[in-house]
């Protein structure tokens, strides 16, 4: 590994620490991305429904089936038979759901407020265009 990328690799270590760190606070250990975001949409649209959130998503239902399975056996979501329609299940965020969303954002907004108020607003400008970039052409 050449030295700025080994530089590099140990700056995103820190970095991936800190973030880790903050979100094993609230003991949430294998929620994934996808996870948050469906948690997420269901939190803005309350009652929501498997169905729902596999065409907002675009993703199967049985995809969709197997991560809303993981969040309600985890308690971050609740599932509901509809009092009206027996065949319908609606999803509601649970109390550990609604941990995650809220201190994520607030940790997102410290961070920027933090970075924005150490860079100048050309580093600003150059920092966030370079992480767009990466962002824009990494593939996990």
């Amino acid at each position: 590994m050449k030295t700025i990328e080994k530089e590099f690799f140990n700056t995103f270590t820190d970095f991936q620490c800190l973030i880790l760190a903050h979100m094993n606070r609230g003991d949430i250990n294998g929620v994934t991305a996808t996870h948050y975001n469906i948690i997420e949409f269901i939190m803005r649209k309350e009652n929501a429904t498997g169905r729902e959130i596999s065409a907002a998503f675009k993703i199967s239902q049985a995809a969709i089936s197997k991560q809303l399975k993981f969040l309600i056996s985890h308690d971050f979501i609740i599932q509901k038979q509809d009092e009206t329609d027996r065949r319908k299940f609606n999803l509601s965020v649970a109390e550990k759901g609604r941990f995650i969303v809220e201190n994520s954002e607030t940790f997102r907004k410290n961070i920027t407020r933090q970075t924005a108020a150490i860079l100048t607003a050309k580093e600003l400008n150059d920092f966030n265009r370079l992480i767009t970039k990466v962002l824009n052409q990494i593939r996990l």
